[in-house]
């Protein structure tokens, strides 16, 4: 897989022992929240929040905490009204990094945010420096034990996607946005479990990295991910899963 794929997939891994922490909990209401107030609560009509929903569902957020959230982007309850804002920069060795974030104090946030690339050996870069390098695709990824390619290929295919990678023990496949909600729902109509499945923005290429830059490009993507606005971090990097998985321990 590509390295934002498999830092992708490690994030996942990690994400129930976040989870206890409440974590991804926090994060995952400000989703729901601001999908419910940019396109409406009702999940059927709206693909963000049919998105978060089944994101925060698979982390096991209770039903009655999901519909607060819901119900906070729409005006029933009382809630913050959180700004979505890109800001973009470079890690080490050059490594392009696109952040997504949600906010109710842009200043705040900026702030942090460049204390964090500055910290790990990275610089906060103006809007449109590294935006240019990213594309909105949907990702989604799966162990290769479950299927064999070829009928895999035949579902994805089937339902809009638009290609499927291998590797040794995992499969990537790639979807254009409005077709990910079709490809996530063939794949779980045939009982296949998925690893990551989102949304994101995916690099055009990659910048290899290794050794102390490999470590303080992952040390920075871990703490963009740690801090409460950013939503999603972005970057075009190649780093060996073994480095990851080891750094990420």
């Amino acid at each position: 897989m590509s390295g934002h794929s498999k830092w992708a997939s490690i994030k996942h891994k990690k994400a129930v022992v976040d989870a206890r922490r409440g974590k991804v909990f926090t994060k995952l209401i400000r989703e729901l929240t601001s999908a419910a107030r940019m396109g409406g609560g009702d999940a059927d009509a709206n693909p963000r929040l049919r998105t978060a929903v089944t994101t925060a569902k698979n982390a096991n957020m209770p039903s009655d905490t999901i519909q607060r959230a819901i119900k906070k982007g729409t005006g029933e309850l009382p809630g913050e009204v959180y700004e979505e804002v890109f800001y973009e920069g470079y890690g080490a060795g050059g490594v392009a990094i696109l952040v997504d974030v949600l906010t109710d104090n842009k200043n705040r946030t900026v702030a942090e945010i460049r204390h964090l690339f500055s910290k790990h050996g990275g610089s906060l870069g103006e809007s449109g420096c590294v935006a240019w390098m990213f594309g909105r695709k949907g990702l989604i990824t799966l162990s290769s034990s479950q299927i064999a390619e070829d009928d895999l290929l035949e579902i994805v295919l089937d339902a809009g996607g638009d290609d499927v990678k291998v590797e040794a023990d995992a499969y990537e496949i790639v979807t254009a946005p409005e077709a990910f909600e079709d490809v996530r729902g063939a794949l779980e109509q045939k009982g296949l479990t998925l690893e990551v499945a989102e949304v994101t923005m995916l690099p055009q290429n990659t910048v290899p990295v290794e050794g102390k830059q490999a470590e303080q490009v992952l040390r920075l993507m871990e703490a963009l991910d740690d801090q409460e606005d950013v939503r999603k971090a972005h970057a075009n990097f190649d780093i060996s899963e073994d480095v990851m998985a080891a750094l990420a321990s």
